[in-house]
């Protein structure tokens, strides 16, 4: 058989991550333990894949808490919005409750979205309990539109706070471990610089004994590889002389 390709260096941490997982699930349906060796690079390869996965998880938990914050926020500038705008508005009915809400939400102001995550919350479900009260809820009544605005505010807050303890727990399981880019390259040099290359020279020595195995790899790092090569191509700037 041909000889394994390496994975790409430039594979993203998702990529590296994808790969290693299918690879040891593969190790995993045979048993190996006549072969030290290879025993031995999986006893390294494993704990580091973990590893790899658990830090993406943790990026992935990041990156939900910062799109819940976003979320948040532009529900908080909704709610202000549309009371500034029903303060003008010609029912005098209306511009009043307006007014009265305004003034709940000008003890809070804008500005909080500016505060730390853990400041904004307490801040947004004290806001929400300003906003329980009856006077204040029969304020929020009269204005067409935002009562809705206001429960999208309240399950906005709950979903930011789902997502802090989710990426909470994750950071904690991660603990003082490497960061993913980091684990990644030892993951990608256990592959590459280790697994590839006993694997190329063993399916030399006895094919009938790895030869299986060292094929599903090539296959699943080729596989990757083409992904990769096709998400790099299709992201490079068009060449203005071709264009013409």
């Amino acid at each position: 058989m041909e000889k394994i390709n390496k994975l790409l260096s430039h594979a993203r941490n998702t990529e590296v991550d994808t790969v290693s997982g299918r690879i040891i699930s593969e190790y995993g349906k045979n048993d190996w333990g006549f072969d030290t060796h290879l025993t031995g690079i999986f006893g390294l390869l494993n704990p580091s894949s973990i590893k790899l996965s658990q830090a993406i998880k943790r990026i992935k938990a990041e990156s939900s808490l910062e799109e819940k914050d976003e979320l948040r926020d532009n529900k908080l500038r909704a709610v202000n919005y549309v009371v500034l705008g029903f303060i003008h508005h010609p029912d005098e009915t209306i511009s009043s409750a307006a007014k009265k809400v305004d003034a709940v939400f000008d003890h809070y102001g804008l500005n909080i979205i500016n505060e730390s995550y853990a400041t904004e919350s307490s801040f947004i479900k004290s806001l929400l309990g300003d906003f329980d009260s009856p006077e204040i809820q029969i304020a929020i009544a009269a204005m067409p539109g935002l009562p809705q605005i206001v429960d999208d505010l309240k399950a906005a807050q709950t979903g930011f706070e789902e997502a802090e303890l989710l990426f909470q727990n994750e950071k904690a399981k991660e603990g003082s471990q490497e960061n993913a880019t980091e684990v990644k390259q030892t993951v990608l040099s256990l592959i590459n610089d280790k697994l590839v290359t006993y694997l190329n020279a063993m399916v030399l020595v006895d094919e009938a004994k790895y030869g299986s195995f060292a094929l599903t790899v090539s296959q699943i790092i080729n596989d990757m590889n083409l992904i990769i090569k096709k998400r790099k191509k299709s992201s490079q700037p068009v060449n203005d002389a071709a264009v013409n």
